[in-house]
């Protein structure tokens, strides 16, 4: 554990919260937050500061924000907190005492700071949120400049020794914020989901990893460990990807909906010492299944394995909101054509998971696994539990599948 978390948990002492560690509302990314200052340029009253903690306990806490610059001595500020709000002014030194609040039970509680006064004003940076007080008791906050939420992975157990030509997953977003991806099938090779780019665009992506051991610059990858793209889907976009890994990435556009379930099937042909692998995506509007793309990857001659789907915060402005998805209906597809249906998973989580960002759930659904992060919620589950879901005994349909 790091100094900074000993200090966010720590029972009877006070504790400080960095500025850099604030989320802004309803626009996240209405000002900076700098992990130098803080909250940077808040001049907008309608724009609201907030942390998260957990509380291991009820009792009274003592609430104070620390804020520089700005209109100095005199500027009035809410706070609201564990169902109740005060309303205190910043002294001299920069610090705003809203008094003690009674928090009423453990568990996941919002600090919402907002400024009173006219849209343009200075309102200060805010570089600390400090907590004192016998309800402070074994708090949990993250302290870490990171803000995005815990990236949360079911892994599919399968056998080593299985000659994996087909892998075919359903997924249904139960929340879509902007930054979140939802890989439907991970592999040993590569990874196959849909994700929210921008308030206006969505994409479904297949991507392939090069050979070798570049993690950032594919122009330091050899034509011998270069994946090749063979063959893309009319309207996709395909190119080069780095910083995680390098390799060959392809993507469409497309306006997929929360709550609709979609499905995906990932294949694999060997030839040599090399395997082609293939994305297909199913198109609800045209009952059909398309190519995506196909990628030759060198140095490989393997079949599919390593399967995983996984939830991600790619971008951590918007860590607090819940990101949340089910993915059902596993099956795999032997050499011999033999369907199996992948009823078990099991749970993991990033470095971030570990420490800084406990707010994540998992586990089976009727049919279906769930997978959330963010939102400041948790089921209590734990690294390394395992799951199994109820079998569907339903197979995939790819009958539309191109050839």
């Amino acid at each position: 554990m790091t100094s900074l978390a000993i200090l966010a948990v720590l029972a009877q002492s006070e504790l400080r919260i960095p500025g850099f560690t604030a989320y802004l509302s309803p626009n996240p990314e209405a000002f900076e937050v700098s992990e130098r200052r803080g909250v940077v340029g808040w001049n907008d009253p309608a724009t609201h500061i907030l942390w998260f903690g957990k509380f291991a306990q009820s009792g009274n806490v003592k609430v104070e924000v620390q804020i520089t610059g700005g209109k100095g001595a005199g500027s009035s500020f809410r706070m609201s907190f564990a169902g109740q709000t005060k309303v205190a002014k910043s002294d001299a030194s920069g610090s705003v005492d809203f008094g003690v609040f009674k928090l009423g039970k453990a568990g996941y509680q919002k600090f919402d700071l907002s400024a009173l006064g006219k849209k343009g004003t200075a309102f200060g940076t805010p570089s600390a949120l400090v907590l004192s007080g016998p309800g402070t008791a074994g708090a949990h906050f993250n302290v870490e400049s990171r803000r995005n939420a815990a990236s949360v992975h079911l892994g599919y157990p399968t056998p080593e020794d299985a000659k994996v030509v087909k892998f075919y997953n359903e997924v249904t977003a139960k929340e879509d914020p902007l930054h979140t991806y939802y890989c439907a099938i991970g592999f040993r090779r590569g990874y196959f989901g849909m994700q929210v780019n921008s308030p206006t665009e969505r994409r479904i992506i297949f991507s392939i990893w090069d050979s070798g051991n570049e993690a950032n610059d594919r122009d330091k990858v050899g034509a011998e460990d270069r994946v090749k793209l063979l063959a893309k889907g009319p309207n996709v976009v395909a190119g080069d990807f780095g910083n995680e890994g390098t390799g060959g990435h392809s993507h469409e556009v497309y306006n997929w909906k929360k709550g609709q379930t979609y499905k995906f099937l990932v294949t694999a042909k060997p030839e040599g010492t090399a395997t082609i692998y293939s994305g297909y995506f199913f198109f609800p509007e045209k009952k059909a299944w398309q190519l995506i793309a196909s990628f030759r990857a060198p140095k490989d001659g393997g079949y599919l394995r390593g399967f995983y789907s996984f939830d991600e915060n790619f971008w951590g402005t918007n860590g607090y909101l819940l990101r949340k998805a089910e993915f059902g209906n596993q099956w795999m597809q032997t050499e011999d054509g033999t369907w199996t249906e992948v009823t078990k998973a099991r749970f993991t989580h990033d470095p971030t998971g570990k420490e800084a960002r406990k707010d994540y759930s998992a586990g089976p659904k009727g049919t279906a696994f769930f997978l959330a992060n963010g939102g400041f919620e948790d089921n209590g589950v734990k690294y390394g539990d395992t799951f199994e879901r109820k079998p569907t005994g339903r197979k995939p349909d790819i009958s539309t599948l191109p050839n």
